[in-house]
């Protein structure tokens, strides 16, 4: 049987730990509170920061996707990559490695051609081709020095065998290897009515491969005083765009069966005469030109006679025609650039 002061003892006690649990839950509490609050005003703190960062630079919220995490990832792998590449050049630059790029862009720019020279020909005229090779145009050395110390890139012009890749087209082929001098019009076709087309693709593919100042088309019955020729073109480079030759009129024959007979001659109005154009033997157009045909070759109509229809295409551009006498090839008159044969 307990005392009366072991009772006493026993609820002193009882009552102070009653005290030290209702002071902790009240810390506790408090502490709950103080960290709550912490948080909300670190969370509005958050939100207004946010929108206040969207009110300045005018943007929505950026959430970034999957695709732009990967697309962050690649970029930062480049990145290194990029970086790896150029301490590798660094190093082999130091080791005396220069890049062929490099090297290439270093030396003198290479002169632009003056002119390049297509002379139109047929699977027929070998004997014309090797006649021209041997009276002005050369061959081999000869022709390189022509390009390089003048200027003047010359080349026969040629399409493809309606039977493709039968001996006319293994003909010419062969003849192209043992002379490199022949211009082959893959997508064109070999046909007399053809010619228009064919003089327009020429330009066109011409000046898409030679960034010259002027390009020439030349008939395989034709010999051409270079040297005059060239001083000739020389003399007019200060125009950006020319139509250079032997300027002509003449009769639209408008009956069936006749030599130069015109099925669009009714274009031609009443008095059937054809516009002011070059002789088709010869004539040049400047670089603009050339370049106008490329761009509009799927457009630009073809007549009957290739002279009539390049003639037909500058009508309409702000082209200068220059008639230019020395470029008509019916003799060797005096002062004359060419001569036909």
């Amino acid at each position: 049987m307990q005392s009366k002061g072991s009772s006493t003892r026993f609820t002193g006690m009882g009552i102070r730990s009653r005290m030290s649990t209702l002071v902790l839950s009240m810390f506790a509490a408090f502490a709950s509170l103080y960290v709550a609050g912490r948080l909300w005003q670190d969370a509005e703190n958050r939100v207004y920061l946010a929108k206040e960062l969207d009110r300045i630079t005018g943007q929505e919220k950026f959430v970034m996707s999957v695709d732009d995490s990967w697309k962050i990832l690649e970029c930062r792998e480049r990145q290194k990559t990029l970086s790896g590449l150029e301490m590798e050049l660094a190093a082999a630059r130091q080791e005396g490695f220069v890049s062929k790029h490099l090297s290439e862009t270093n030396r003198t720019p290479k002169k632009r051609p003056l002119v390049v020279i297509g002379i139109l020909t047929g699977f027929a005229r070998k004997s014309n081709r090797d006649a021209i090779r041997k009276a002005w145009m050369g061959t081999g050395v000869t022709l390189k020095k022509m390009e390089e110390q003048k200027g003047v890139i010359i080349r026969f012009v040629i399409g493809r065998s309606s039977n493709r890749g039968d001996s006319l087209d293994r003909s010419i082929d062969s003849e192209n290897k043992q002379n490199n001098d022949i211009f082959i019009l893959e997508k064109h076709v070999e046909a007399p009515e053809e010619l228009p087309n064919k003089t327009k693709l020429f330009f066109a593919h011409a000046s898409e491969n030679w960034d010259a100042d002027y390009y020439a088309k030349i008939n395989d019955d034709v010999y051409v005083n270079i040297d005059a020729f060239r001083n000739t073109l020389s003399a007019h480079l200060d125009k950006p765009r020319v139509y250079i030759g032997c300027m002509k009129s003449g009769e639209v024959f408008s009956e069936e069966g006749q030599r130069w007979y015109e099925p669009d001659w009714w274009k031609f109005g009443d008095g059937k005469n054809y516009f002011r154009h070059a002789s088709g033997e010869m004539f040049v157009v400047s670089q603009a030109l050339a370049k106008f045909i490329s761009i509009n070759r799927s457009i630009l109509r073809a007549y009957a006679h290739d002279d009539v229809s390049v003639g037909s295409w500058f009508i309409g551009v702000d082209a200068k025609h220059i008639d230019e006498r020395k470029f008509c090839c019916s003799s060797w008159s005096s002062g004359a650039i060419c001569s036909g044969v």
